[in-house]
């Protein structure tokens, strides 16, 4: 990630950018997933999506039946074990009783076509007028232009959803904006968990132990009572976790430069995209954020710690 000069590649992308008119800051990079987060997903929660899915054949009294295809489809035809590894934090045992069977009941090109279908509806259901709007066409416009410019060398799902073709509708296009820079932003983090020594258990463990959520949130990735215990035992000899399974100052710390660096690593579409339209596209988003979260269609806690992290 170095350059020629010495800087890595955020900074040198930083400084194209300041000298086009200012480098967007860590926390504006931090605030557009937060804005964009929710615009991606909802597609695992809304009705008309689960419609779309359960016409495909899939189950879809609870969510993590079609979850897995619908997120999975765009890699491919790939089995369990490589869903589990693009996905990390999920229990293995979890994502084959999901996946095993996953491409029988329809391929991934069909459940793709499934998710733009039922994505089209829950936007029009969620925004009504607005769809066809200049607001949302604008944004649209501005988050796919960051979407282009990702980088998505080492980073599996952001490349499987860049890959797809754009969808001609703008608020078509700004959910699949929404859902490569989301990916990208998930690649990266992974990577930032593979540098602080953090197995996906431990993942788990270690932000349930600084509060970004319960521990009866994060139990909803499948992972058995003992693993957790194991885990835990695990960041408490290494000096990340105490006896009551709160972070210690150390594990604080670990968890601070994950986050830290999940945000450098996420940075570079902004950089690209300047400070001047990333602010506009922050602002053009807020409404349509509003309309998503106001619609109580998604939980109001989830593994992410958005708000809390």
């Amino acid at each position: 990630m170095s350059k020629g000069d010495g800087r890595t590649e955020v900074e040198g992308s930083a400084g194209a950018a300041q000298a086009a008119g200012g480098a967007v800051e860590p926390g504006q990079v931090r605030r557009l997933w937060h804005l964009l987060e929710p615009l991606h997903a909802v597609v695992y929660y809304a009705p008309e999506v689960f419609e779309e899915a359960a016409a495909l054949g899939y189950d879809t009294k609870e969510r993590w039946p079609s979850y897995f295809p619908l997120r999975a489809a765009p890699l491919g035809p790939v089995g369990a074990g490589q869903v589990a590894s693009a996905f990390y934090s999920f229990s293995p045992r979890m994502v084959a009783e999901h996946m095993d069977s996953a491409w029988a009941v329809a391929d991934p090109a069909a459940v793709s076509a499934a998710r733009m279908r039922g994505i089209d509806r829950a936007y029009r259901a969620l925004f009504g007028d607005r769809v066809g709007g200049p607001e949302l066409a604008a944004a649209a416009e501005l988050a796919r232009r960051a979407a282009e410019s990702v980088d998505t060398a080492g980073r599996p799902l952001a490349a499987a959803n860049a890959g797809l073709e754009w969808p001609e509708a703008p608020h078509l296009q700004l959910w699949q904006a929404a859902t490569i820079l989301r990916e990208h932003r998930g690649d990266g983090h992974i990577a930032a968990l593979l540098v602080a020594g953090l197995d996906p258990v431990e993942s788990l463990v270690s932000f349930a132990a600084i509060g970004a959520a319960s521990v009866e949130r994060f139990e909803s990735r499948g992972w058995s009572a003992g693993e957790w215990r194991s885990a835990r035992e695990r960041l408490t000899a290494r000096g990340l976790v105490d006896e009551h399974g709160e972070a210690t100052d150390a594990g604080r710390d670990l968890r601070h430069h994950v986050e830290h660096l999940t945000d450098q690593l996420a940075a570079k579409p902004w950089q690209l995209l300047g400070a001047a339209d990333t602010e506009r596209l922050a602002d053009l988003l807020g409404d349509f954020w509003v309309a998503v979260l106001s619609s109580g269609l998604l939980p109001s806690e989830t593994t992410l710690g958005i708000g809390r992290v």
